[in-house]
């Protein structure tokens, strides 16, 4: 039996390994390369230039590749790439990027994409990431390792989450979050580490509470963030107190507070 429906369209320049499957009425247009064991379902379509890695599963109604909803592209080449082992639900929209930007979405490995979410133009999202119902990210917005996104929350264009960050859901996020942070709200604030994420991604002990000591300095004691950053570095940094500090360094936006 055929791995591609009789229904589903599927563009001649288009290279699918082998075991693909693709479920009816599915679209894949010119310039798409999909990896081995992707499954396609009814109802998808996909515009090049894109490249699927291994083992994607997209699910009716998704829409990847589409052009970007930005005014001032007008039909440049552009791309999306995604990784491997990625779950995109039913009616997500994934774009590509513009040649404002590195003409590129890219998206990592292992990320669920729930139903109705969107990654907008230029979005860089990590790996193993959890976007929830109808969370949105607007354009050239950078998503870090293990970031959970509640439903209906919406990141503002340019904006960065810090890895294994979690914004509760509803939140307007206006400015970055750093790594490990938990933050909600309209306008999002900040409500500590997020500690029982790093709990389960077997943090250490030592790690969890040299988090917890450096986010109460950065948000608790009332310090500017120079003298913040320069109160935690003149301890013993552990690495992942790096990542956080790092973070905050290479925010453009400012961090939500």
């Amino acid at each position: 039996m055929s791995l591609i429906h009789a229904t589903a369209l599927i563009d001649p320049s288009a290279q699918l390994a082998d075991d693909v499957e693709v479920g009816p009425y599915s679209i894949i247009g010119p310039e798409v390369v999909i990896g081995a064991g992707t499954v396609i379902g009814p109802h998808v379509v996909i515009k090049g230039p894109t490249t699927l890695g291994e083992r994607n599963r997209i699910f009716q109604f998704a829409s990847v590749g589409e052009d970007c909803q930005d005014k001032k592209y007008k039909g440049e080449p552009t791309r999306l790439e995604m990784g491997d082992d990625n779950v995109v639900r039913e009616s997500v929209t994934l774009h590509r990027g513009t040649s404002q930007d590195l003409s590129l979405t890219k998206i990592g490995n292992g990320n669920l994409f729930m139903a109705y979410s969107h990654v907008a133009h230029d979005c860089v999202v990590g790996n193993n990431c959890i976007l929830a119902n109808q969370a949105t990210l607007a354009g050239h917005v950078t998503l870090g390792d293990f970031v959970i996104l509640g439903g209906l929350s919406a990141i503002h264009q340019f904006s960065r989450v810090g890895a294994h960050a979690m914004c509760g859901g509803g939140s307007i996020i206006l400015k970055d979050i750093p790594a490990y942070v938990m933050a909600s709200g309209h306008p999002a604030e900040t409500h500590g580490i997020n500690y029982e994420g790093l709990k389960r991604r077997g943090f250490s002990k030592e790690a969890m509470q040299a988090l917890r000591n450096a986010y109460k300095v950065v948000f608790r004691q009332g310090l500017n963030l120079q003298d913040a950053i320069s109160q935690i570095e003149s301890n013993l940094v552990l690495p992942e107190v790096q990542v956080f500090l790092d973070s905050i360094k290479n925010s453009t936006r400012g961090i939500t507070r």
